[in-house]
């Protein structure tokens, strides 16, 4: 069976988990960054010199969305929620730091924030592949709701 993209569904499989892999390595590094190297009380005091609002409050989530949503993405848990949650934190470091005419993250730009962003969305509203946590705990699910939305049509047709 292929995906719409022309790959067979188990390669697609494969480049999923790679690409939640990738990703949640890097938001993992970052979230431990700002735990470990700047620590939460340095991170918020960083981010009120950058304009956060509510530093008290963004510094700890950030840090947290990071840490947790990464390691959640690398497992394939929870993932329309994790992404989505993920997505958010770097869209507003998009919106609040790093919106400037240049996209090269080592001049400040967009570039990184922006990439991490639209993968993030991606594996959220593509799913984590079959290889994921979400597809062992919910797989069953679907396709039990399928037979059942099949039955009720053939009832329905033959009523």
């Amino acid at each position: 069976m292929y995906a719409t993209t022309g790959f067979p569904t188990i390669a697609r499989d494969i480049i999923t988990a790679i690409a939640r892999i990738t990703l949640g390595a890097i938001f993992i590094a970052h979230g431990w960054q700002k735990f470990n190297e700047w620590t939460i009380a340095g991170t918020t005091d960083s981010f009120s010199q950058m304009g956060v609002p509510l530093p008290d409050i963004a510094a700890p989530f950030a840090t947290f969305v990071e840490l947790i949503g990464g390691a959640l993405l690398i497992l394939g848990a929870l993932t329309p929620i994790v992404g989505i949650l993920l997505a958010a934190n770097v869209i507003g470091a998009l919106v609040i730091v790093h919106l400037t005419p240049t996209p090269f993250v080592d001049q400040g730009g967009w570039e990184l924030v922006a990439a991490l962003a639209a993968g993030t969305l991606l594996i959220a509203a593509a799913g984590p592949g079959r290889f994921s946590i979400d597809c062992f705990l919910f797989a069953g699910k679907k396709g039990k709701g399928r037979k059942r939305a099949a039955g009720a049509r053939s009832v329905a047709v033959d009523a």
